[in-house]
């Protein structure tokens, strides 16, 4: 028989179901707190505030992306670890959407997650470049060190922004779907194409077939 789950992680992922569904701004601690069928004073008792919620949810997301967004040791890279890396983004950004759509609200409204993030962005483009430079070593890439850099920066933009692109064209944070994110996840690929060694063309073509979203299932006409 499972373990009960605790209070504080029960209020941790209503947060994030709540937040996914409807916005961050759009729910407040007793909101999460009616959803839970509890008193606010009985969620105060775990987190102070709707801010130290999202500062929970936030460590999660960057424990999560540090897990995976690292160039292997000892071997070379394949293509298969782009499928990785790729796959790994979208689980990432599906999961915690609501910080991608409310990324500058949430930075503004508090200085010590803004402090953090830039850090973690930080070390996001770092890891990302080491990564890149393994694909150039292992001849499935060709670039060079600007090159690299550029890339680097170009998809760190669509990564962050994709999801704020989705409901400015949408209009609607509940409308979102793991499909239209992966249309991000696509477009983060189709920077590389220019890049792409002739020995890699086949595979890299089949992971592009893998990712490939009608722009007219994401874009409503």
């Amino acid at each position: 028989m499972a373990a009960p789950i605790k209070t504080r992680e029960r209020i941790i992922q209503a947060s994030l179901e709540l937040f996914n569904a409807q916005g961050e701004r759009n729910v407040t601690t007793n909101h999460i707190a009616a959803h839970l069928g509890m008193s606010p004073g009985n969620l105060y008792y775990y987190f102070r505030n709707k801010q130290a919620i999202i500062a929970e949810l936030f460590n999660q997301y960057e424990c999560q992306v540090d897990t995976f967004l690292r160039r292997p040791q000892g071997r070379a890279m394949t293509v298969a670890d782009k499928t990785f890396y790729l796959e790994a983004l979208l689980a990432a950004m599906w999961y915690y959407r609501f910080l991608h759509r409310d990324l500058e609200h949430l930075l503004e409204s508090d200085a010590e997650l803004a402090a953090q993030y830039r850090l973690f962005s930080q070390r996001c483009l770092s890891h990302a470049q080491a990564i890149y430079q393994g694909f150039v070593e292992a001849g499935i890439l060709l670039m060079d060190r600007q090159q690299i850099e550029a890339l680097t920066l170009n998809s760190w933009i669509i990564m962050t922004s994709w999801v704020r692109f989705l409901c400015t064209s949408r209009g609607d944070p509940g409308d979102l779907s793991e499909e239209m994110l992966r249309r991000g996840i696509y477009q983060v690929l189709a920077l590389e194409g220019g890049y792409i060694a002739p020995s890699a063309q086949a595979a890299v073509q089949a992971l592009y077939q893998k990712l490939y979203v009608p722009l007219e299932l994401v874009i409503p006409s």
